[in-house]
């Protein structure tokens, strides 16, 4: 098939790879425009998908919107037979979804309906779901409203961060949407239920503030749904602290639960276990704002942090 491929993380990358691989011909790659990092953060980085295009030899677009009819008339004069979309970034105007001769299909990582929108892998880790996975979904005007033609399912282990399980997710996505395209009218159209429905609103920053109070359980899961980015973090004197990973020190029958349980955000003894009300987590990964992340006893040689010692 001549595809339109649409994405721009990491997240995107082994779809697009696979479908090259498949045989089937990527016309055209669309992907956000470079944007400032590097060392410096000034050098113009193009993305992920951007680079991955370019190894291919498939042409980049990286237009700042779709909205204008020129970009729509460029879209629709290449002549594709349907567009992949994963994790682009920018909303297709009806022009754009009606372009293509089979239309457009976007993988989704989540379990439709549950955690339509921009950070469903994030969502699923915060609220202590057990199990997720990526779906192929017809696009259409509303968010994530569209017949699901495919999915494939995984579990969300009690370590999985969100770095880990989107990489998992990928490569099933890729997987998916190769054997999808290889036999398309094979795959029916099914309407999402009205029921379940939820939404993963984008990562606003504050949220990935530790609130301690939360209990340890809810914490463990920050932790895991803000590694890599933005980082679930504390503050201390001034500094904020990202904690990468963490454990509980809550494991056992219930009087081991109340060994724990202690003022949320204050230290307990000489190895930074941190009470969370009803129990404890103690950092094992942390890292401080400029530096490498660091074992937690590394950071204990050079920072204690005694006992007692009330966390912001």
């Amino acid at each position: 098939m001549r595809i339109i491929f649409m994405g721009t993380p990491d997240f995107a990358v082994p779809a697009l790879q696979a479908l090259a691989g498949a045989g089937h011909a990527i016309v055209a790659v669309y992907t956000q425009p470079p944007r400032p990092g590097g060392r410096r953060g000034k050098e113009l980085t193009p993305t992920p998908v951007h680079r991955a295009a370019e190894a291919l030899g498939a042409p980049v677009f990286h237009p700042a919107s779709l909205k204008g009819a020129e970009e729509q008339a460029a879209f629709a004069a290449l002549g594709s037979d349907i567009a992949i979309v994963a994790a682009y970034g920018l909303i297709l105007p009806q022009a754009v979804l009606d372009a293509p001769k089979r239309g457009c299909l976007n993988l989704h990582a989540s379990l439709l309906p549950r955690w339509r929108g921009a950070a469903p892998v994030q969502r699923a880790i915060l609220a202590g779901d057990a199990e997720t996975g990526i779906d192929v979904m017809r696009m259409e005007a509303g968010l994530d409203t569209g017949p699901v033609l495919a999915e494939a399912r995984t579990a969300i282990g009690a370590h999985d961060t969100t770095g880990v399980l989107t990489q998992r997710l990928a490569l099933l996505g890729a997987e998916l949407i190769v054997t999808v395209l290889g036999d398309l009218d094979a795959y029916a159209e099914v309407p999402q239920p009205a029921d379940g429905v939820t939404y993963a609103k984008k990562i606003d920053k504050t949220e990935s503030r530790i609130d301690f109070s939360a209990g340890y359980e809810q914490v463990l899961r920050q932790v895991r749904a803000f590694n890599p980015a933005p980082g679930a973090w504390f503050e201390l004197e001034g500094e904020r602290y990202k904690v990468l990973v963490a454990e509980p020190l809550v494991a056992g029958p219930d009087d081991c639960r109340q060994s724990f349980a202690t003022e949320p955000g204050v230290v307990i003894g000489d190895q930074l276990a941190i009470g969370c009300g009803d129990g404890a987590i103690r950092p094992t990964v942390i890292q401080r704002a400029g530096r490498p992340p660091m074992d937690v006893l590394e950071l204990l040689r050079g920072r204690p942090i005694p006992a007692g010692t009330r966390l912001a």
